[in-house]
């Protein structure tokens, strides 16, 4: 019952199934008040999480566009959605077990997070399946994954690159697949993005609280290092549609939202 020894156990599961059945034991743990966290543990050996053979993994330029206008355009968005979330629950596990010695209640955030995950994941799955489709039914990319690879040594940067850079783009972009979706009469689709999207809040904003902490304990002031971060990193991932509000509720300040339009801009 020790968290950080399931977040490990669930990560490499390479088998979908399997996966999301560890981390329900890791749901349950979170809900046992007899459950340890043991910040001070490394984990040795680990190279990559686990995943299953398909989805087959292509740059990003190589992940055929198609139009929402048929079932297969519409599962193809569903899919991609799916493939965010799937890495997700690995980026939510990944924190728990690489960044030893931080507050226990980091790691129960992110065990919350990696639970929500899976959720999300499954609501997707079960829409695809209603679609006629599968995971793994269409290529995808590794650009999640890959950053967290670039952040492996610096939970500063992970808090910074990852939930509050590549997840806020989800706030970003979520409101518009789901006015297109509605369109198009796709009630259950819409249905599953609009749980997805109320709950990112939540997880971006757990990003941004350790983030801050990381920062204070470095003596950083988080404005300037989130930005100078985005400087080195964004490459064209900050370009709009912002969602303000949803940004401003996971903590995003007034000061930072101007400075990555101005960077979206350029």
């Amino acid at each position: 019952m020790e968290l950080r020894q399931l977040a490990y156990d669930a990560l490499m599961q390479a088998d979908v199934g399997r996966k999301l059945n560890a981390v329900q034991l890791l749901h349950q743990a979170l809900q046992n008040p007899q459950s340890t966290v043991d910040p001070a543990v490394l984990f040795t050996g680990f190279s990559a999480p686990g995943r299953p053979d398909l989805p087959e993994l292509v740059l990003p330029r190589d992940v055929p566009r198609r139009g929402l206008g048929s079932v297969e355009g519409r599962a193809a968005l569903l899919h991609a959605v799916a493939h965010i979330e799937f890495n997700a629950i690995n980026l939510a596990l990944d924190a728990m077990q690489r960044f030893a010695g931080m507050p226990e209640d980091f790691y129960r955030d992110w065990a919350s997070v990696a639970v929500d995950e899976a959720r999300h994941y499954q609501l997707l799955q079960n829409r695809l399946a209603q679609l006629g489709f599968a995971y793994g039914a269409f290529k995808a990319h590794n650009g999640l994954w890959e950053m967290a690879e670039k952040t492996h040594d610096s939970c500063l940067s992970r808090m910074a690159l990852v939930p509050r850079l590549l997840e806020a783009r989800g706030l970003d972009v979520t409101p518009g697949m789901i006015d297109k979706l509605r369109q198009l009469q796709d009630l259950e689709s819409v249905a599953a993005l609009e749980v997805i999207l109320a709950e990112e809040v939540r997880h971006v904003a757990i990003g941004t609280h350790w983030f801050r902490h990381c920062c204070r304990e470095r003596g950083k002031d988080p404005e300037t290092e989130f930005i100078a971060l985005l400087k080195v990193h964004a490459k064209g991932s900050v370009r709009g549609p912002y969602n303000f509000e949803a940004r401003a509720r996971s903590g995003f300040t007034e000061s930072e939202m101007r400075e990555i339009s101005l960077l979206g801009q350029s």
